[in-house]
């Protein structure tokens, strides 16, 4: 690559946009938006975070309490919901994950003073870490100040029921802690004296977490037992409720399909009452020589090899598999696909040793890699916008791949950050079926070898404006694509790039800014409505286009 092509590349007002291919170079992909071919509404819900009491999470992410040093609402670091308003208005679920099935909801309700201390379900892995509130939980972040917190952010709750050590009974009155109207109930008037008179009204509720495994060993069989118990004659005090399945861990098609299979053994009551089917996918790598262990079996979260970026990014390219195959067999039992997939948790996932601070137990740094990973991952909920309504990246704060990093009063946004805060306009646009042709990459997986896709993205148009993303997966080329929006006729446009010179590049407290959006670059198309630009290396891309 000479001087001129690099200077393009790394500066976004230099690449720019053109009317057609150079004429001394042919493009080397092709990218056709079909606004005829519309997929559905991209549910702002997709946009969704994960709140568990897992290490710096609550206490030092979010919680810094009444008395902190550090700016807050209420106990709430304010810096956090500051740059929670700017992105996309999805739900917030709490409190976990694993944690959820173990944690009684009484224990955060009532004065703070008063609330009991208990040993959080992590405390056994989290080793040699210094002991405080991520290892024995205060509760003094309980139900009230979690609302208050996603009101604060403009969001909305989901809540996530503890189904493997408490009754259905403690649900229900969870929910009536929650919804009951003012002062008509004993628990209504407990959620008062915490500073909620009025009810929270909390539609979205997690029946279980991973059923399968942490949240209590059962059979898909079992589940659909309780699930059927948990949901039956929950009252709702007027506030629609949608109940979320517990779903399979990854590609067990077997959990789904014998859990809907299960689900209908008494007509189909259960089945009518259900919003959702939870999905959980992690990408990580398997680094060579290392065990299928969970831990032990993941690469390092700042220190990769090219091989190793691109075998991170197909492991999040199987979501798209994932999504179409529990669909089809959700649609063996539900035909008419009431149920939608719920993919609440997400993300990335790398060893221990990048976290910010010794209590972050799981947490790591987010690189441009991991924004990557963001990109190609809410470019495939886009594409099945039709099958997934909502979405929860693992986790908001100090915990696998985070939106934030914080240590006491420092505070700093991750690459991944970036990417939501980019993919903004999609949220609540009519998704677009959109084709990409462009050459494959080929890397060395441990033991074959493999492809990624070079160019992937999506497109979704709201009043008369485009917004298309692409990720360029190579490391090290650029990638000059010819764009037809056909359908329509492109009147102007503009980009914006992520991108890093160093793929390992990341953002620390003492370069909080090293990995940010690039500048726009705007210009007005021609006739035709075919534009071309160069997607620079190892970048996600947003393109705006004004439509006539």
């Amino acid at each position: 690559m000479d001087r001129r092509d690099f200077l393009r590349t790394t500066m976004l007002a230099s690449a720019g946009m053109t009317l057609a291919p150079r004429a001394t170079q042919a493009a080397d992909a092709r990218i056709d938006v079909l606004l005829d071919e519309p997929i559905a509404r991209i549910d702002p819900n997709v946009y969704g975070h994960f709140v568990e009491h897992l290490g710096g999470v609550v206490y030092d992410g979010i919680w810094v309490g009444e008395q902190s040093r550090i700016a807050n609402t209420a106990g709430i670091r304010q810096a956090l919901v500051d740059r929670m308003r700017r992105l996309p208005k999805g739900v917030i679920r709490w409190p976990g994950g694993c944690f959820a099935d173990s944690y009684d909801w009484r224990d955060g309700v009532g004065p703070r003073e008063a609330r009991p201390r208990r040993t959080n379900f992590w405390a056994d892995g989290m080793g040699q870490r210094p002991d405080g509130p991520w290892k024995y939980d205060t509760n003094q972040f309980g139900t009230n100040e979690f609302v208050r917190f996603v009101r604060l952010c403009e969001a909305n709750p989901y809540l996530a029921a503890n189904l493997r050590s408490l009754p259905a009974r403690d649900f229900y009155q969870w929910v009536e802690y929650c919804n009951s109207p003012a002062g008509s109930t004993t628990l209504a008037d407990l959620r008062g004296k915490g500073g909620s008179a009025e009810p929270l009204r909390v539609r979205f509720w997690g029946v279980g977490n991973e059923s399968w495994g942490c949240g209590g060993n059962l059979t898909a069989e079992e589940y659909a037992v309780e699930y059927r118990k948990f949901t039956a004659w929950v009252p709702r005090f007027g506030q629609e409720l949608s109940f979320i399945g517990s779903g399979p861990n990854g590609g067990d098609l077997g959990w789904t399909r014998g859990f809907f299979s299960n689900l209908t053994a008494k007509g189909e009551g259960a089945l009518a009452s259900m919003w959702g089917w939870g999905l959980h996918h992690y990408s990580w790598n398997v680094s060579r020589g290392a065990t299928t262990d969970w831990d032990a079996g993941k690469g390092d979260a700042l220190v990769y090899t090219a091989d190793e970026w691109y075998e991170m990014l197909a492991q999040a390219n199987q979501m798209e598999s994932l999504i179409t195959g529990h669909w089809a067999v959700m649609g063996e039992i539900d035909r008419r696909h009431r149920v939608k997939l719920v993919v609440d948790e997400w993300g990335t996932w790398h060893k221990p040793g990048s976290e910010v601070h010794p209590s972050h137990h799981l947490g790591q740094q987010s690189s441009i890699r991991d924004a990557l990973v963001a990109g190609l991952t809410l470019d495939t909920f886009h594409r099945h916008a039709d099958k997934v309504a909502m979405a929860n990246i693992a986790q908001l704060v100090n915990c696998l791949q985070s939106l934030f990093l914080t240590d006491g009063d420092k505070f700093i946004t991750t690459p991944t950050y970036h990417i939501f805060e980019m993919y903004a306009p999609h949220a609540g646009a009519q998704a677009v079926r959109t084709q990409f042709g462009a050459p494959s990459v080929t890397y060395d997986r441990v033991r074959e070898k493999a492809t990624v896709l070079g160019l992937a993205g999506s497109a979704s148009v709201s009043d008369r404006t485009l917004t298309l993303t692409v990720v360029n997966t190579h490391v090290t080329e650029a990638c000059d694509a010819t764009i037809a929006v056909r359908g329509g006729r492109a009147t102007a446009a503009q980009a914006v790039t992520l991108r890093a010179t160093n793929i390992h590049a990341h953002n620390t407290f003492d370069r909080p800014s090293e990995v940010v959006p690039g500048a726009s670059a705007a210009l007005t198309a021609g006739s035709g409505g075919t534009l071309t630009h160069r997607f620079p290396p190892a970048s996600v891309t947003r393109v705006t286009v004004t439509l006539g």
